[in-house]
């Protein structure tokens, strides 16, 4: 199992946040020194969008790419052609910088997620009345399969989804649904540990259950003090995040030795990318991420 890292370890976000976050050299730059062999893409334009240029750029430093995230608004159907044109722009960027392997480049999906109200501020607190309506389910699958079906035919590459605090997918019932009600030949699962926990589940159950969708795989911790205060004080998602409800790996009560026994049982041998949502202002990415890779390395 390689270990990778991902931009969003360093402020850089799909949400609109106050405070600057480091540029791509340093972020590179950074995780190469660090002993990190892949990233994944980050928001469109926070790396070179010219492929040639961005294939140099990680090849100097000899990273992998593995990935690009994309968010779109699965819940309403307005969204889905212009969620397609977005997942296939990425789509095109990493075939031409990575080519195309059964283990990634990946679309890594999501629900355009801290655009709902309501989910925002129940983050980690979700009730099945905060949820979709089963027009909206059947409206939010077709989404998915469309925009999979469109990157798969024009570019080969394959999608994971990923299960992501306040959106729309976040606890155990409504990953499972997900699941069930997609196709396991075109839509993978991204299996983020500490969304999963920050979301109610365990994230040794849904590997359990999912095993053979599991074709990407996010290493985030979820604090438990933390995320018990988010509750108890209805913290919205960004108040959670800020405060470090994902914390350095170790740090939570995810059971990453447990999490790894489990990936080698089933021959895994895909990247384990780590995320710790750091926003600008809230310490030193570099050196969290040291740490994260000194833990993963101790019990690896």
């Amino acid at each position: 199992m390689k270990i990778a890292n991902a931009p969003c370890s360093w402020g850089v976000l799909e949400f609109d946040l106050a405070g600057e976050s480091p540029g791509y050299m340093q972020v590179l730059d950074e995780m190469q020194a660090i002993g990190y062999a892949g990233t994944e893409l980050g928001d469109w334009g926070f790396m070179p969008t010219n492929s040639a240029r961005l294939h140099d750029e990680l090849q100097a430093r000899e990273l992998s790419l593995l990935g690009a995230f994309v968010g779109v608004s699965l819940a309403d159907p307005r969204f889905h052609d212009n969620g397609a044109a977005e997942a296939l722009r990425y789509a095109r960027l990493l075939a031409q910088v990575e080519g195309y392997h059964p283990r990634g480049p990946f679309i890594v999906l999501s629900d355009d997620n801290g655009t709902s109200a309501l989910r925002t501020h129940n983050a980690g607190r979700i009730r099945p009345e905060h949820g979709l309506t089963s027009e909206e389910w059947a409206i939010f699958v077709h989404g998915v399969h469309y925009i999979a079906e469109i990157v798969q035919e024009k570019t080969g590459l394959s999608t994971v989804f990923h299960p992501h605090c306040a959106g729309y997918i976040e606890t155990p019932a409504e990953v499972d649904r997900l699941m069930q009600s997609t196709d396991p030949d075109l839509v993978g699962l991204c299996f983020d540990t500490g969304h999963y926990r920050f979301g109610g589940g365990d994230p040794l159950d849904l590997y359990a259950r999912y095993a053979e969708r599991i074709w990407h795989v996010h290493f985030k911790d979820c604090h438990p003090g933390i995320a018990a205060c988010s509750r108890a004080e209805e913290w919205d998602y960004f108040a959670s995040v800020g405060t470090g409800v994902f914390c350095e790996l170790g740090q939570g009560d995810v059971d990453f030795p447990a999490v790894i026994a489990a990936l080698r049982a089933q021959n895994y041998d895909g990247w384990i990318v780590v995320e710790q949502d750091v926003l600008p202002g809230m310490g030193s990415p570099r050196e969290s991420a040291a740490r994260n890779l000194a833990y993963l390395r101790s019990i690896l």
